[in-house]
């Protein structure tokens, strides 16, 4: 078995074959990484009959004249067949060792535990255990079961399962969630398919939270959409609608009070009570809708032509939707336009004949404290249940190098500030 470097012709035809993969480790990846000053190979081990037995994209970066590798979600093939695995392990660290790569770095797509939150359950992968001996014993160093985003591509991801009736799909969201959907609806909320020229939105509304520019955006969709892998999509809010909805709640609810004041005029007694306290009560929620009225009169005044609230991008893959990103303006979080966002798009891929929708990327849901809490609780939800992964694997290259590396350290760190 010989160790060669594939086209991306090849490389997607045998992806193409292998059941399970992440879209990291797709051709459509390695050429938007290329955009992000990383060189990316596709690497695959051949046998006499010049089949392909396993293949990975590695993304090669140099920083301060030390070259590091990653192969994000890591290599694809069967972790469970030792001798396959040792002998890619081998030839893979040759063949970087001889590039002068110090390491690489691996986050494996291998399940450690499933959990479901809204029943209490956790399952460990039956393989997982003989995997991990199979890391360790070819010398990869297990960089720790981390519990944030510290790693390269997230430990924990929030899937959903599409594979039940559209009702149920929607039941089986919480039941709060549910509202929010239905007043986002009934508000003038809707979600439109985008095109290239709106991925300014979901910059705009990410740009604080997360690295990455709008190019980045743009190569993920240049690269993604020529296989018809990647959409965009966008929740714009109807003012005029909007303002014609809380017109008529605040109407209905003006004329509430006034008949609940006629009627305390006409009785007496512990029935003008019951209506006094009605009346306490309809007069708090009639400010509300005074207050929303106000709000939504400026709005259509300063955005006749509608707001734009939230946006995502997703790619598909295989039987899988993925939420690349998304992101929503924080002014408008009352709107929830966010909410019913991920519902459509539920919605849309199950009809469609998906089998998961990933929400991407959580955190530890067993951390006390946890300053991602808001997030790990808006994706489960959705009913979501959580992957959770091996986590970083490294495995060194050339070690003279790798030595040299860790030593300079502190000179690398002084020149990063």
């Amino acid at each position: 078995m010989v160790l060669k470097e594939l086209t991306s012709n090849e490389f997607n035809r045998f992806t193409n074959y292998f059941s399970t993969h992440s879209l990291y480790q797709t051709v459509e990846y390695g050429l938007v990484m290329n955009h992000q000053k990383f060189e990316s190979v596709f690497l695959g081990l051949i046998n006499e009959q010049n089949q392909i037995l396993a293949a990975t994209l590695i993304l090669i970066d140099q920083t301060h004249n030390f070259k590091y590798a990653y192969a994000p979600r890591g290599f694809l093939m069967d972790y469970t067949q030792y001798e396959l695995f040792e002998i890619f392990t081998r030839e893979i660290k040759k063949y970087l060792g001889k590039r002068n790569v110090i390491a690489i770095k691996l986050n494996p797509y291998v399940l450690r535990y499933t959990h479901e939150p809204w029943q209490h359950l956790t399952r460990k992968d039956s393989n997982y255990d003989t995997i991990f001996e199979h890391f360790k014993s070819l010398g990869y160093r297990h960089l720790g079961y981390n519990h944030f985003f510290e790693n390269f591509k997230p430990r924990y991801e929030a899937c959903i399962s599409l594979d039940v009736p559209k009702y149920q799909l929607f039941h089986n969201i919480r039941k709060e969630f549910r509202t929010k959907i239905r007043s986002a609806e009934n508000h003038g909320l809707h979600v439109h398919l985008g095109t290239e020229e709106d991925l300014h939105y979901l910059y705009l509304q990410t740009k604080k939270k997360y690295p990455r520019d709008l190019q980045y955006f743009k190569d993920c969709y240049h690269f993604f959409r020529a296989n018809h892998m990647i959409d965009m999509f966008y929740v714009k809010l109807d003012t005029a609608k909007y303002l014609s909805v809380v017109a008529n709640q605040y109407h209905i609810q003006e004329e509430l009070c006034n008949v609940l004041s006629q009627k305390i005029v006409d009785e007496k007694g512990p029935i003008k009570e019951k209506y006094l306290n009605q009346k306490i009560a309809a007069d708090k929620l009639f400010d509300q809708y005074k207050k929303e009225l106000i709000y939504a009169t400026n709005l259509l005044k300063e955005h006749p032509d509608g707001i734009v609230l939230a946006s995502a991008l997703v790619v598909t893959n295989q039987k899988e939707a993925y939420l690349l990103m998304d992101g929503y303006d924080l002014k408008y979080k009352r709107l929830n336009a966010k909410h019913l966002l991920l519902w459509k798009l539920c919605e849309k891929y199950a009809s469609e004949g998906y089998h998961t929708f990933n929400l991407g990327g959580i955190t530890d849901l067993d951390i006390p404290n946890n300053p991602y809490h808001g997030l790990n609780d808006f994706k489960i939800g959705f009913h979501a249940f959580v992957k959770e992964y091996m986590g970083d694997m490294e495995l060194v290259t050339n070690n003279t190098l790798y030595f040299m590396y860790k030593n300079s350290a502190p000179f690398r760190n002084i020149l990063k500030k």
